[in-house]
């Protein structure tokens, strides 16, 4: 029984492409076949596939019943994190979405999950991605204040969330935790975030993220262990569509 993850595989069966990068990087050509057969072949039904946001370009969820059909026939237990593409999603109404695509679709919000000793937490998470303003040299000398102001308001509300879930864990008694987020820990101007700080207090022993496809970005953040956390980015684009096994 193990634990995979990957994110961002922005599926449009009933919907239109809306990102320049996906019609035309030859990472995502037939990429829903590409991973489709690497979950076959590495994923049995006793494993966990989370699923770390951008499920699909459907605003409405009557435009995901296809993607979402797709994802049902993916090997294993499914559990699936908010992403910012994923406008079907209101995270007031989880509930709604639990109940409706029980038992295949487990979707994450102000809660958590059990993966053996373990409690998997997460939700969207967020961080500032500018306007940066380059120098001649493409050096970082100023940025947007406003939105960065009102990026702040964002974090705080999804760092509330994030609090919600680990304290709800550790009232059910679970001291071990996954922590999963869709956007990266910190933007490329931070070492360490509301996010890695309450990663560290609470002790997880992981912090997985996606958000950060197209080659110039997959280095926007953490990865690696930092302060006894292992840190995974796990973009689809970035794994080539090949679920990162997280623990065996």
């Amino acid at each position: 029984m193990s634990l995979y993850a990957i994110g961002d595989l922005h599926l449009h069966f009933q919907s239109e492409v809306r990102s320049k990068s996906q019609r035309r990087d030859r990472r995502w050509k037939k990429h829903e076949e590409k991973l489709r057969k690497n979950c076959a072949s590495m994923i049995s039904e006793d494993d966990t596939l989370v699923l770390v946001g951008d499920h699909s370009w459907g605003r409405k969820l009557a435009e995901c019943e296809e993607d979402f059909q797709y994802i049902r026939e993916l090997p294993g237990r499914k559990i699936l994190i908010r992403g910012n593409h994923d406008h079907f999603w209101d995270a007031k109404k989880t509930g709604r979405l639990n109940e409706r695509y029980k038992p295949e679709l487990t979707f994450l919000q102000n809660s958590f999950e059990v993966y053996r000793e373990y409690a998997i937490v997460g939700t969207k998470g967020f961080t500032f991605e500018g306007p940066f303003y380059l120098d001649n040299r493409g050096r970082i000398f100023d940025w947007d204040r406003s939105a960065e102001a009102h990026s702040r308001e964002l974090v705080e509300r999804e760092l509330q969330r994030l609090r919600d879930s680990f304290e709800q864990a550790k009232a059910g008694g679970y001291r071990k935790y996954i922590l999963f987020l869709h956007y990266p820990p910190t933007n490329i101007l931070e070492r360490e975030s509301g996010f890695t700080e309450m990663a560290e207090e609470y002790g997880a022993e992981h912090l997985i993220y996606a958000h950060s496809h197209g080659e110039m970005r997959f280095h926007d953040s953490i990865q690696g262990e930092r302060n006894g956390i292992q840190y995974h980015l796990v973009s689809g684009d970035y794994l080539r569509w090949m679920p990162e096994k997280i623990l065996d």
